[in-house]
């Protein structure tokens, strides 16, 4: 796997995040961001590329600072039957990391 750097994750590439284009979640992060980093820096913020889950962001090569909060949000998750249909939704919480609050992940030299 080769690392990108955050210009290059953040760039105008594919989307690397698994946000539906959800307004309501957009906004509600968008919120969020404002209140931790001001609101110059909401214009810089976008769901499908800069805030994304954890893992998602150990997959690219880097890890949330130490002490760094995570921006909640909530997806919805649907249960269907045996032919599709959708028989219930439910909540799940979502912790997802800023690229302001993430840094590059470097080997441990216990590993190296």
């Amino acid at each position: 796997m080769t690392v990108q750097s955050i210009k290059e994750v953040l760039s105008n590439g594919p989307k690397v995040s698994n946000w539906q284009n959800s307004i309501k979640t957009r906004d509600a992060i968008a919120e969020q961001v404002e209140k931790r980093w001001g609101k110059s820096e909401v214009k810089n913020y976008d769901p499908e590329r800069n805030c994304l889950p954890f893992v998602t962001w150990l997959n690219l090569g880097f890890r949330p600072k130490k002490g760094s909060k995570a921006l909640k949000s909530v997806t919805f998750i649907e249960r269907r039957d045996n032919e599709g249909n959708i028989i219930s939704k439910f909540p799940r919480s979502i912790n997802l990391f800023y690229y302001r609050d993430v840094i590059k992940d470097e080997p441990s030299k216990d590993n190296a």
